[in-house]
């Protein structure tokens, strides 16, 4: 994973003064693009985005100078191709590990992203934010639109995972937003009085070893519970809490995640409020032991 920070954000202003734009869509429909061997790379979206393999000569200088600095080519029997991968969210790029994920600790940005960065954009409170913290950051994205309306806050982005601490860097200087970006699990790094969390923690069943994969027990919603039920101890009075998560909704239309929140919330005298913005998600997850019986998971957000 490259190592100079200038040189990636130097990337995304290369990109962007090139007008690069790239939605990130499902793993599948990558590896139906990233597969298309039939084809040469015709653009920068292929390279960057679709990270499919490239002549070198299909780069110009500038953009392969910078590529060369952040060690971001690798050669194979396919050809060249680039270690990162560039998104477009909400306006602003941001870069990210490439496909296919090369490693346990991978950062990648896909259709969750989008979700939650539309979630936050809704949800966010309209006055200003004294601070802001983005708990299992990957590569930032959601701290850093939670930001935008905010340029006084104080922004904390925190991961368990360097890699990704690595490119929210680099993506918060292009964005020209000041963070934080402290190593720590779960609410370890919050302040005692946050305005503002947001989250979206893993929330897969099972044991696959991937860092923003396994959401624990709970048919993988306990990285959900645990987050939510220590952000609310750390929100300043009035602050918000956005979690976005999926849930396993098991026999009888139980949602575990659901009620074990309202107990939480209750507890702690704050209020949530609940919408399902998608009603099956990852269904090819269904056919892991872990979710053996467990009809397809739904998204949610909590506030």
């Amino acid at each position: 994973m490259p190592q100079d920070l200038n040189a990636l954000t130097d990337l995304l202003h290369a990109l962007s003064a090139r007008n690069y734009a790239f939605v990130s869509p499902n793993r599948s429909t990558a590896r139906r693009m990233f597969e298309r061997l039939d084809e040469r790379p015709a653009d920068l979206r292929d390279i960057f985005g679709w990270n499919r393999p490239f002549e070198i000569a299909a780069l110009d200088p500038e953009l392969l100078a910078i590529l060369r600095r952040i060690d971001g080519l690798v050669q194979d029997d396919l050809g060249w191709r680039c270690t990162v991968r560039v998104s477009t969210v909400h306006g602003g790029l941001f870069v990210h590990s490439a496909f296919p994920a090369d490693g346990v600790d991978a950062v990648f940005l896909g259709p969750d992203t989008y979700r939650f960065a539309d979630l936050i954009a809704r949800e966010r409170p309209t006055g200003g934010l004294r601070t802001i913290l983005d708990v299992g950051t990957g590569a930032g994205a959601g701290g850093l639109i939670a930001a935008r309306q905010s340029p006084a806050a104080r922004v904390i982005l925190s991961d368990v995972n360097p890699r990704a601490l690595r490119l929210a860097r680099a993506n918060a200087a292009f964005a020209g937003i000041p963070v934080e970006t402290p190593l720590a699990s779960g609410l370890d790094a919050a302040p005692p009085a946050v305005d503002l969390i947001v989250c979206n923690p893993p929330y897969i069943a099972g044991a696959s070893g991937r860092a923003y994969k396994d959401g624990g027990d709970l048919h993988g919603a306990r990285l959900s519970l645990d987050w939510a039920t220590a952000g609310m101890e750390r929100l300043s009075p009035g602050g918000r809490l956005i979690l976005y998560t999926g849930s396993a909704i098991l026999r009888g239309g139980v949602d575990v995640l659901h009620e074990r929140l309202e107990t939480a919330v209750e507890a702690r005298g704050c209020s949530m409020r609940y919408a399902e913005l998608d009603p099956d998600v990852f269904s090819s997850e269904l056919r892991r032991p872990a979710c053996a019986c467990t009809p397809p998971a739904r998204q949610h957000s909590r506030r």
